[in-house]
């Protein structure tokens, strides 16, 4: 899965290289987590060609890679 993204306000293309979904197994589950389920996902930063772009990578931070995780998560 790809989509355009906008980085450090340069714009982009996340490209998911893997994406594993749990689903929830509601309220009898042993454990929160295990009741609402879980998205993991790893992804590249691409340029607008399609091209990696470590010179973008580099401007990821924690709260942006979460903020692009949750995007992957509501798109999957």
């Amino acid at each position: 899965m790809q989509f355009n993204y906008r980085l450090a306000g340069i714009p982009c293309i996340i490209d998911v290289t893997s994406l594993t979904i749990v689903a929830g197994e509601g309220y009898g589950a042993p454990s929160e987590i295990d009741a609402r389920g879980w998205v993991e996902s790893e992804f590249d930063v691409l340029d607008t060609r399609g091209r990696p772009a470590p010179w973008l990578a580099r401007k990821l931070t924690d709260r942006i890679t979460s903020d692009i995780q949750t995007e992957i998560a509501e798109r999957a």
